[in-house]
């Protein structure tokens, strides 16, 4: 896998913005999937969905537009993307255990493995790294480390649609 090798200011901001999105998209689909808050009943639900969705485009926004109109902080941005990620790898964490127990299958435990992953993954990218003999450097090893995780994750999601359509909540 070859990284940033032709960067230009235009790529590493879309980059950087791409990647942004990604985390948060992460923690806005948590507290969905984790609270169901895309049943329709009780109708609150509704309303709180509407909230967190506004609540985490108004975010993003203001994140993009601190750095693109105000100051290019690399320090800010890692720290705000690793605030992110901490909360949701929490809440999936939390989710992993509690469904597990409730579940007793393998699969229900795979978020909370996936988080211990990705955790170990992302201290190459906070512990960075001289490239070693000019080739192969910290961020290039995090990206590597992120593939195995997305394959196991979306396993997970499979498992947890089939337990989701199998249960009770879409038979009626």
């Amino acid at each position: 896998m070859i990284f940033h090798t032709r960067d230009f200011d235009f790529t590493e901001k879309l980059d950087y913005f791409a990647a942004g999105a990604s985390v948060l998209y992460g923690l806005y689909y948590t507290p969905i999937r984790i609270f169901r808050l895309e049943q329709r009943k009780p109708p609150v639900k509704a309303t709180l969905l509407r909230l967190w969705t506004i609540t985490c485009a108004a975010l993003y926004i203001a994140h993009v537009s601190y750095l693109t109109l105000w100051r290019w902080d690399y320090t800010y941005n890692m720290a705000a993307n690793v605030a992110v990620g901490i909360v949701q790898n929490i809440l999936w964490s939390t989710f992993s255990v509690r469904r597990y127990q409730i579940l007793k299958k393998p699969w229900a435990a795979w978020p909370g493995l996936i988080v211990a992953w990705i955790v170990l993954a992302m201290s190459l990218e906070l512990l960075d790294f001289p490239p070693l003999r000019g080739l192969l450097d910290a961020h290039s090893l995090w990206h590597l480390g992120t593939v195995g995780p997305t394959i196991w994750w979306y396993n997970f999601l499979v498992k947890d649609a089939q337990q989701d359509i199998a249960g009770e909540r879409l038979k009626a």
